[in-house]
């Protein structure tokens, strides 16, 4: 699943909430643990060019 980033927060694909994670204009993330706050779920995303690919749920 992919999503564009138009502000400089990620969003859960789940729930849609806020992460705690920021990303910039530079910003290029390969395998990346996201967890959200809210849901309490983690996966696993990459990023580049504002385009953050999920790629799957990450095991705890």
């Amino acid at each position: 699943m992919k999503a564009v980033v138009t502000d400089k927060w990620i969003l859960c694909p789940i729930c849609g909430a806020k992460t705690r994670t920021q990303i910039l204009d530079d910003t290029e993330l390969k395998h990346f643990p996201l967890f959200c706050p809210k849901c309490k779920e983690s996966f696993i995303i990459n990023v580049k060019d504002h385009i953050v690919d999920y790629q799957s749920i990450a095991r705890r």
